[in-house]
């Protein structure tokens, strides 16, 4: 129940969790709608095992989520969760029970670091990115420090979108991103 915050990232967000913890708790609605805000299950199971190697740079994730989660967030806590994978999920998830010792081993897995800062910096190709000014999910610092290592990086700084610009509004997004790279 508590990874629905998740939700909280993006555009719309706010309103499904608001709207789901009105209904009752014990109604066929509320599993329904809470089923449907959950951030992962079996409709798209490599996002689900993937998901926490995005978060690697050099070296293993050892489910990072549940490592390095603060106490205050342990227990029958009711803070709620955002992009965070967790072990469980994987027991927990019907349709992603079958994927749980692929996710153990690529949680184990030392991955390599992400980017080289030096090479980037060699990268000579016009490329354009997106940077949202209030992502509640990725620090803004480090969006822009990255882009700052590419020379030809055009960037697009917005507060219109939260973390799902592309699902919220795909069509004007990689517009303008097409717009920018082309000059």
């Amino acid at each position: 129940m508590r990874t629905i915050g998740h939700q909280l990232g993006g555009h719309g967000g706010a309103e499904s969790v608001h709207h789901v913890l009105e209904l009752d708790f014990s109604s066929p609605a509320f599993r329904h709608d809470v089923t449907a805000l959950l951030p992962f299950d079996a409709r798209n199971p490599l996002y689900s095992v993937l998901h926490e190697s995005s978060y690697a740079d050099g070296g293993a994730t050892l489910w990072s989520s549940e490592r390095v989660q603060p106490d205050d967030f342990t227990g029958d806590s009711a803070l709620l969760t955002a992009e965070h994978l967790f072990p469980w999920h994987f027991q927990d998830t019907p349709g992603l029970q079958r994927y749980q010792d692929v996710a153990a081993v690529l949680a184990e897995h030392p991955w390599p670091r992400l980017y080289d800062a030096e090479v980037l910096a060699r990268v000579d190709v016009p490329c354009a990115a997106v940077i949202y000014a209030d992502d509640p999910f990725v620090i803004r610092q480090f969006s822009e420090e990255t882009a700052d290592l590419l020379p030809g990086m055009r960037r697009w700084l917005t507060d219109e979108y939260l973390h799902n610009g592309l699902r919220a509004d795909g069509n004007r997004v990689l517009d303008r991103l097409l717009t920018l790279v082309r000059g």
